[in-house]
């Protein structure tokens, strides 16, 4: 195999954007997440090592893993049409455009389902939506059974019918009022209806308007220019300077928040292993005389596999970071930040909060040597060999 490009290259940047955005579906493997470029090196991955432990552990269980995908497919989708179209029919199609935007999305290959049709339709079987076909395809209408959405139906409903009781009650009133009024009267006289006749046609109608003249009332204006008391003055200039140190000092807070923010998210990854570090193996589909053993990563390959020593025995085992979790060591001993902020230093371990499934370090090398991280995450700091 031919080495890698390297950063900045033209080679390195041809093959960026290559693989940026959706490639073709067919050369995409939903065990090991990955995507080929062509029918080739989809070839090549279907015989790597790799690829065939993925099919023995899907081989194990392969109903748990359909599952899992098609659970995973449907939630992402129906959270697509109630988020961007919410209770609005609209076409099956254009919400599957939109789900696939997302290039680390679950593919459809590795659901139960074969076509977008049977989806469709599992989804107005099982109530989650309304769904009709048409010559356009498949329209499909979100049912939102959220516990806010139904609690404000009740609520609609309830005011309703109070409302409707209200105006009967008020109707049968009137009628009872009406039906007392007309017996009090005694038999009433029908009116006679007559055209309407003018005496004489040239007289002038005259509209007598008297206005009076009232007194305009003059509104009542402060003098804005008043001198204000000197002791009041006083007093609220003092209630203001608590308030700007506060303010200065939450503008640093926020300035360390978005650095702390920076480094995070430049820093993050999803693979984690590196050189020197004490891992567990924690998968069966090995074996027994490997599960549960701890080892030393001695070289590490194409980012997410490790060339792994076992401290017992001293065998070499080849093992993806998905069946390997990090070690947390005794206090005051070093360990490694192999994910987040502080990736690739090296610190001393102060304490650990089991609860809360963190720890705090304090950074030991290096230019940051004495700074003190709270609440780092287990799996972002490993044991480091010290053998």
């Amino acid at each position: 195999m031919g080495k890698k490009a390297e950063v900045g290259t033209p080679k390195y940047l041809a093959n960026k954007m290559k693989a940026k955005g959706l490639q073709k579906l067919r050369w995409y493997c939903q065990m090991c997440q990955k995507q080929c470029r062509d029918e080739n090196g989809f070839k090549c991955h279907t015989t790597s090592e790799t690829h065939q432990r993925q099919l023995l552990l899907f081989a194990d269980n392969s109903k748990r893993y359909i599952d899992d995908f098609s659970f995973e497919f449907a939630k992402g989708f129906m959270e697509i049409l109630r988020r961007q179209f919410g209770s609005k029919r609209v076409n099956a199609n254009r919400v599957y455009q939109e789900y696939i935007h997302d290039r680390d999305h679950i593919h459809m290959n590795g659901t139960r389902w074969v076509t977008l049709t049977g989806f469709v339709k599992f989804l107005g079987k099982t109530g989650q939506a309304i769904v009709d076909e048409t010559e356009k395809g498949w329209y499909i209408t979100y049912i939102d059974r959220s516990p806010e959405t139904v609690e404000r139906e009740e609520m609609k409903k309830k005011k309703q019918k109070m409302d409707k009781n209200d105006e009967e009650r008020q109707m049968e009133f009137v009628e009872k009022q009406a039906k007392l009024g007309q017996e009090k009267a005694g038999p009433s006289v029908e009116p006679i209806y007559t055209d309407l006749v003018r005496e004489n046609e040239e007289e002038t109608i005259k509209l007598d308007i008297k206005l009076k003249n009232d007194k305009l009332l003059t509104p009542v204006v402060h003098n804005v220019f008043k001198v204000p008391n000197v002791s009041t003055s006083s007093s609220v200039k003092e209630a203001k300077k608590p308030k700007l140190e506060e303010k200065k000092k939450s503008v640093l807070d926020e300035i360390r928040e978005q650095e702390e923010l920076k480094k995070e998210k430049d820093n993050r990854k999803d693979y984690w292993l590196t050189d020197d570090i004490v891992v567990k193996i924690v998968t069966r589909s090995l074996g027994d005389e490997f599960y549960k053993q701890k080892g030393i990563v001695r070289e590490v390959i194409d980012k997410y596999v490790a060339i792994v020593k076992l401290l017992d025995t001293g065998k070499k085992i080849k093992i993806d970071q998905e069946h390997l979790e990090t070690v947390i060591p005794a206090l005051g001993k070093l360990v490694k930040v192999v994910n987040g902020a502080y990736r690739g230093q090296t610190a001393a371990l102060l304490t650990v909060d089991e609860k809360n499934f963190c720890v705090d370090i304090e950074i030991y090398s290096g230019l940051l040597k004495g700074r003190k991280v709270c609440g780092v995450q287990y799996e972002d700091i490993c044991k480091l060999n010290d053998q």
